[in-house]
């Protein structure tokens, strides 16, 4: 299922991106903006080339590796020669182009997505489906979910970049100058709720497995908190102008009231639910089970049991409800264009560095952990070994660790997304996701196809918390954990948001909303630098905003039309 699933996916990105280079040309495939986008097969050839813009050939670009680089809980990491890792963590760019790729392709999958909402609108579905109320459905869900991919990767370019150019037509000029911070937070939330009120409000459980990695109604509801949250945050910490309204296109705006209803709405009618323990919903937790013995003492005395990451079916695992949006992954191949791009590769510049253990694999060793989350962490909190990895302990996997071998060792990886490995009954080591899709290509750069997830329900909770400074859905999140319930207080809250979703992408954007950003890099940490101790400290710069650069090859395509960020 998931290679057939990646095969369309990749067939969709070739066929997109080639009709839209040929269109002033030649045209080699026959389809055009008039006779394309006719058929429920074209919206889906096509839906896949918005979703294909997701990845990125530059890994700087993607956005959780470069968020948590950022983050105050990781270091840079790496070997010697890994110098970009540590501008990234040090907030350098003497690349220029850095997030380059993250940029074009924002813009690509924005491209794709109106012309899915323009030509999908005028079509007629009605003779592929039985009724027609089912083609209707078809059509709205089509439109509503690019409304959303939209929304996703303008939220992803405002978050990193700040205001962005607003393409939003099939024919609007592409030489536009950037939109102000508002007026690009004010299309995401129009998208958004647009998206929410045309997608059908069919609940996760009644959704078909193929469905899977599509964004529906209530992704697109947790999605207009975390950009109700951060716009919102981001004025009033980072801009000095305190605001409680999230801006519309039209000139209104949503309040935290509407964003709660919107909450509401997706706790008590989508569906989705946490976990019953959330161990279970990272891949170290099957990793016993797919080696058909005990590799991992660890996982074996909690009595851990993945999820898995197919919906409520999965190929394998017991059943993943508390998984909203994710990237999905497959394996790459060296011999594509950019074969690699298509596996994890966060779980391999975030590995062990010159580390091949069992069940633990080898990787880059970027993004070290900063001590002080383990130190600080309380043993009682289960997510704490849930997350992080601790090196050179038997019972987790790591008595084999060999030390020195990279930058910025503290001892600790994430645990998250990293490379996972057993034997095979030939009794080679070989990785458990090769082994689990019977993947050919056992290289250990290519072996990772763990899905990154960008929105989990506990997150729905944890917002509807903050929104309406409450402490049930924060309580809700600290059951599953076992940990006794606590009034509601922001610091309260911000805690919990740094157990919970250590090492996922979210932490560098809650410092950034906070106006956090400004003191949390303001310790010196221990380190070892390939077998030297050492000390580390972050240089973040308060001009920047919590801003990276904007391309310089941007800048200057634009003729001067764009402008720097300050700082940079």
């Amino acid at each position: 299922m998931k290679k057939v699933i990646y095969f369309i996916a990749f067939i969709g990105l070739i066929f997109v991106t080639s009709c839209e280079k040929e269109l002033d040309t030649t045209n080699l495939y026959g389809k055009s903006l008039e006779s394309y986008y006719k058929t429920p097969t074209d919206i889906e050839e096509a839906m896949a080339g918005v979703y294909n813009a997701i990845y990125t050939a530059n890994v700087h670009s993607n956005e959780a590796l470069a968020a948590n680089l950022m983050s105050d809980m990781m270091l840079g990491g790496g070997g010697p020669d890994d110098k970009s890792a540590k501008w990234v963590d040090n907030f350098e760019d003497p690349a220029e182009d850095t997030y380059r790729d993250m940029w074009t392709q924002c813009y690509n999958g924005i491209s794709r997505t109106n012309a899915i909402i323009e030509k999908t609108a005028e079509a007629d579905f009605s003779t592929f489906f039985d009724t027609p109320e089912l083609a209707e459905q078809f059509k709205n869900q089509a439109i509503g979910e690019a409304l959303f991919m939209r929304a996703f990767y303008y939220f992803r370019l405002a978050k990193f970049f700040g205001g962005v150019p607003l393409i939003v037509t099939i024919d609007s000029p592409r030489d536009v100058a950037r939109a102000t911070y508002s007026e690009t937070f004010a299309q995401i939330a129009s998208d958004l709720k647009l998206a929410i009120e045309t997608m059908p409000d069919t609940p996760f459980t009644a959704m078909p497995t193929s469905d899977y990695g599509h964004a529906n109604k209530w992704v697109a509801q947790a999605y207009l908190g975390r950009v109700y949250l951060f716009y919102t945050g981001y004025m009033t910490n980072m801009e000095g102008q305190s605001t409680s309204d999230l801006p519309l296109v039209d000139g209104g705006s949503l309040s935290a009231s509407d964003v709660k209803t919107y909450l509401d709405d997706c706790i008590s009618r989508s569906g989705y639910k946490l976990t019953p323990d959330f161990r279970n919903l990272w891949p170290y937790s099957y990793v016993n089970q797919s080696a058909g013995t005990t590799v991992l003492p660890w996982a074996a005395n909690e009595g851990l049991s993945w999820v898995g990451q197919d919906g409520t079916s999965p190929t394998f695992g017991t059943g993943n409800y508390e998984t909203m949006f994710m990237q999905r992954f497959s394996f790459g191949d060296w011999g594509w264009s950019n074969g690699n791009i298509y596996t994890n590769r966060l779980a391999l510049f975030f590995g062990i560095r010159d580390n091949s253990m069992v069940p633990f694999g080898q990787g880059w060793g970027w993004g070290t952990i900063n001590p002080k989350l383990w130190n600080t962490w309380d043993d009682a909190d289960p997510r704490k070994q849930g997350s992080i990895l601790p090196m050179g302990v038997a019972d987790q996997g790591t008595g084999g660790y060999s030390a020195d071998k990279g930058d910025h060792e503290t001892g600790y990886f994430n645990k998250k997304y990293i490379a996972i490995q057993h034997p095979d009954p030939s009794g080679a080591i070989v990785g458990m996701f090769v082994q689990l899709y019977g993947w050919g290509n056992t290289d250990m750069q290519l072996m990772h196809a763990q899905d990154f997830i960008f929105m989990r329900f506990a997150d729905v909770l944890l917002m509807h918390s903050e929104i309406t400074g409450t402490a049930d859905g924060m309580n809700a999140v600290r059951a599953r954990a076992g940990l006794p319930a606590v009034g509601y207080s922001l610091d309260a809250l911000k805690l919990e948001r740094l157990h919970e979703f250590s090492f996922e992408g979210l932490r560098w954007f809650d410092l950034v909303r906070w106006g956090d950003v400004d003191t949390a890099f303001s310790e010196t940490i221990n380190v070892r630098n390939s077998g030297i101790a050492a000390t580390y400290k972050a240089n973040y710069r308060t001009e920047i905003k919590g801003l990276v650069p904007i391309p310089e090859t941007e800048i200057r395509l634009s003729g001067g039309i764009y402008n720097q960020n300050p700082g940079w």
